[in-house]
Formats: C-alpha cells, structure tokens, sequence
C-alpha cells in the first residue's frame, strides 16, 4: 500500500520533536495531515478516549509515539484495534531500543501491541536524540551554564539527528517497502559525553565541560534545578546504561530506510550552531 493524499494522515504528539517535524514534512509533499496533540485544533489526549475517535475519522495512516508510560501497552492496543476498524491501514511507532525489565514482564508492549495490530506496521527505534542538547530546556540549560552534569562515565552513545528520524518515518508513512521492519536508527559514529561537548565548544565557541556524577550527585544536581525526583531517576536508569555501553551499538536504519548515511553529530552541532540556540 502505498498512501495516497486523500486520506489524512494522523500524526500524534505533532508538537514534539519528532512530530513536528514529521507534519512539516508531509504538508511539504502535499499530504493532509492531522495533527493531534493535548493542546493542539486537534485535540488528543491518552486519558481520554473520547478524543479518539474524531482523531482517527477518515486516517489512512498513522504516526504514533510510545508514552513510556506503565500503562501505555494497554492503551496502544485499545488505540490500535479502533484505528484498525476505522480503517487506517498503516502504523508507525517511534518505540524504543529494547528495555531491561525484571523477568517475566514484557518489555516494549507497545510495539506488541502495534505489531499484532493487523495493520502494516514498521517501529521506529532510536538512540538518544542529538536534538536533546539544543531543544530540551534542561539539557540546553546545562550547555548555556557551561557545564554537562550526567552519571554516564565514560560510556558512549550514537547519538541519532531527529531529522533522520523524522525522514524516515515520513518514508514509512507514505513509501512501499518499509512493512515490518524494526529500525534501529543511530548516528553513524560513538560518542562519549566528552566528544559530545567537545563538538559544542568547537561549534559555538563557548567553554562547555562535561562533569561526570554519580547517580546520587545527579539527583542532588537534578533536584537543585526544579527536576521532578521521579524524572531524575529515569534519566540516572538511562545514564547507566550508557555508562555500562548497553546501547554502544551502531544501527544500520537510516541506511536500510533512506539509502543513505545518517547524519552526523558534528552536522547537527553546526546547524543548531548557526540558529543562535546556544548564544546567551
């Protein structure tokens, strides 16, 4: 199946990094695209079903964000099964690389959930998002102080560009050949923490270190700037497993969806550079 323009595309979280980007992209090839967020003309909401229907009326195609939240594989399936009796006939998911849960617990129901949709579906499957440093008010917040605090040691990641994100997902929306596959999408280098604000400083000048912490310095770091404690601790669960090299894996999804290099951090770094983003 290959997505006409007559059929809306739905797109939730369209206010999010990735969403937004994915919404331009389509209005850009001439797609009507339904974009729903909490607070958007298109309302949509996981708490309340009664925004999803009109979300769904008339969609071919959907793009669609797992919450991270410990009842979002019910709720998945719920959404799915009334997309699919709706009518749309291809799922897009942004999922996650493959979590660590304590035995006997699934670990990405969502994708499960989208899998056994009985649509086409394709995961989506990033690294952390370059994206992070410029865009998430406390990531961006620590570049501008100067100094990156993570409990991530020397451990290293590939960091992927949203933008690679957001084209492939667009090419899954709208492109044949893209029904289940799992894309586990990455920049096309590792990169320790130390590198990553080593770029920064070479792209805007400014003196930007890293410090690393342990997790209980993160959080007393973390509590100081207003981060919730329950946030913290994700991020120290992230941190970890970047300081343990769990996820210090290339993946070839950019690639196999584009047939093309991913972009790389130093291209990010420049053009996020160039917006003024990082300039006091």
């Amino acid at each position: 199946m290959t997505t006409t323009k007559t059929s809306p595309l739905l797109v939730l979280g369209s206010t999010g990094k990735t969403g937004r980007r994915v919404t331009a992209r389509l209005q850009e090839r001439g797609y009507e695209v339904r974009a729903a967020s909490r607070g958007g003309a298109v309302r949509f909401d996981w708490d309340d079903e009664s925004t999803w229907e009109p979300a769904l009326d008339g969609v071919g195609a959907a793009y669609l964000v797992d919450s991270m939240r410990s009842d979002a594989g019910v709720s998945m399936r719920k959404f799915t099964e009334l997309a699919v009796a709706r009518g749309v006939r291809r799922l897009v998911l942004l999922s996650h690389r493959d979590w660590v849960v304590p035995e006997g617990q699934e670990k990405l129901p969502c994708e499960r959930a989208v899998r056994e949709s009985g649509a086409e579906w394709t995961l989506l499957k990033p690294a952390w998002f370059a994206q992070n440093f410029s865009e998430d008010p406390f990531f961006r917040g620590q570049v501008m102080a100067g100094e990156v605090v993570w409990s991530t040691g020397a451990g290293t990641e590939p960091f992927v560009d949203v933008e690679d994100i957001a084209d492939v997902a667009v090419a899954a929306l709208t492109e044949e050949g893209h029904a289940g596959e799992a894309y586990e999408l990455s920049g096309p280098r590792l990169l320790s923490l130390d590198e990553v604000v080593g770029e920064i400083a070479r792209a805007t000048g400014r003196t930007v270190t890293y410090r690393p912490a342990s997790p209980e310095e993160f959080c007393a770091y973390a509590a100081g700037r207003g981060l919730p404690e329950d946030f913290a601790g994700l991020l120290n669960m992230l941190f970890g497993w970047i300081a343990e090299n769990r996820f210090a894996t290339l993946g070839d999804g950019v690639r196999r969806a584009l047939g093309r290099e991913p972009r790389d951090f130093a291209d990010y770094v420049k053009a996020a550079a160039a917006t003024g983003v990082w300039r006091d």
